[in-house]
């Protein structure tokens, strides 16, 4: 199938009082589309998450990527050089899961007043940072497809501090993907064993997907780390994943 033609656009998510940037894409045609929820890396809403988000949406999707660091680095994206990843890593140590949860939400529930927008179940795909995210958001009762790429520290730490994300693997809704891959140091085998232990002990729908020779960022083609192979496999996984909305 050719891909579609698509309209993108930066819209603005009330908060409470905080006002949350995103960016939406969304077929040109009119249709009923499932929503898909991009959540970010370290580097902000920046151009790759952008083409992600616009990527997705080409396959049949309305999708939005939210800025998850918008209350402690309101338009916030860099690239991907060793400060840039020092300044995204503090910010991301300042966010906390409770907000992290409620925002994604608020994102979820825009996507539910769009006229072209199916109500019934929606997609959530991170990386790196937003892989750890995603994990947390398949908790989320509207979440039925999960893809979380490289998420560091699923199973030793949670935003704001608290128990480990991994803790809440019996409360996800849906299904859920992982991608690792074995190079990446920031995620020993050790964790990605225990990933999958604990969806397989509570009996949650899911894959674990292992790239030998990968990196942590394979998927990202702006960063020294990709991996053509591992990402286009990657692709295929996700799209297959994302028709079961």
């Amino acid at each position: 199938m050719a891909e579609r033609a698509i309209d993108s656009i930066r819209v603005n998510l009330s908060q409470d009082d905080l006002q949350i940037d995103a960016y939406l894409a969304k077929p040109s045609e009119e249709g009923a589309y499932p929503g898909v929820v991009v959540l970010q890396e370290i580097f902000g809403v920046n151009s790759h998450i952008r083409n992600i988000t616009e990527r997705i949406a080409k396959e049949g999707y309305v999708t939005i990527a939210l800025a998850l660091f918008q209350r402690v680095a309101p338009g916030f994206e860099t690239g991907y050089t060793a400060e840039d990843i020092e300044v995204g890593r503090q910010y991301a140590y300042q966010t906390k899961a409770s907000e992290l949860l409620s925002d994604i939400q608020k994102a979820i529930d825009y996507l539910k007043t769009l006229p072209n927008v199916k109500q019934d179940g929606f997609g959530s795909i991170g990386f790196c940072f937003g892989g750890h995210v995603a994990y947390l958001a398949a908790t989320l009762p509207d979440i039925k497809a999960t893809a979380s790429f490289y998420g560091a520290g699923i199973p030793t730490r949670t935003f704001g501090g608290g128990n480990s994300t991994i803790t809440r693997t019996p409360d996800i809704k849906g299904i859920i993907y992982t991608f690792f891959g074995m190079e990446d140091a920031s995620i020993p085998v050790e964790q990605v064993d225990q990933i999958e232990a604990e969806l397989e002990k509570y009996n949650i729908p899911h894959r674990v997907f292992r790239y030998d020779g990968a990196d942590h960022g394979f998927f990202c083609d702006q960063r020294a780390s990709y991996n053509s192979i591992a990402a286009a496999d990657a692709w295929e996984q996700v799209k297959q994943l994302f028709k079961q909305l």
